[in-house]
């Protein structure tokens, strides 16, 4: 799916995602203390606005021009210190060794894709920052409901520690379950400290 898909879907309804915060996010972040935060396809900005509104400093970039409008306009009714920036992740230079946390929520791509985003991911971090990926899990297709129906772009554990290992020290690396309704959905939750 590409950009204007993306705006598309953004422009059929007034919110395409739920406005709070996503679960695994709240879990892993929670303890922080707050300072600089990257979120990385950061769609309509509920982990952003979230974080904002704790205190952290946040760059939230997205490639759907319509997505980073409803962040920036949230962030200017919220008083939030968000800066929203239209960029495809897979293309984009973060600055090195600047961030507290950096966050992928939910970004399904391509396993070579997502390795160079993850990597990416491990430079943007300071050291004794947290890098954290919430993603729909490979095992969800079978075990799960909902999410992308497509393996290759699935999220694993193994994919996720591949990366962060050379790096950070892995923390939490689990499947977790989050209810949909009566059925269950499986979520792929990594939780890294850089070095």
């Amino acid at each position: 799916m590409d950009a204007n898909a993306w705006d598309e879907r953004y422009r059929a309804s007034e919110r395409v995602w739920p406005a709070e915060p996503d679960r695994w996010v709240v879990r892993e972040t929670s303890g922080l203390s707050p300072g600089r935060a990257l979120d990385l396809a950061a769609g309509e900005g509920r982990n952003a606005l979230w974080l904002a509104g704790r205190g952290w400093r946040v760059d939230a970039v997205d490639f759907s021009p319509v997505a980073v409008r409803r962040i920036a306009d949230a962030a200017d009714v919220r008083q939030a210190e968000v800066r929203a920036e239209v960029a495809d992740v897979t293309r984009y230079t973060a600055e090195e060794a600047a961030y507290d946390l950096v966050l992928l929520s939910y970004l399904q791509l391509p396993r070579q894709d997502m390795a160079g985003v993850l990597e990416a991911a491990g430079r943007a971090a300071r050291p004794g920052g947290t890098l954290l990926l919430v993603g729909h899990d490979v095992a969800n297709l079978t075990q799960g409901t909902g999410g992308p129906q497509d393996p290759r772009v699935l999220s694993s554990l193994e994919q996720v520690r591949a990366a962060w290992e050379p790096c950070a020290d892995v923390v939490v690396a689990e499947v977790a379950r989050r209810p949909v309704g009566q059925e269950v959905a499986l979520d792929t939750v990594v939780r890294a400290v850089r070095r």
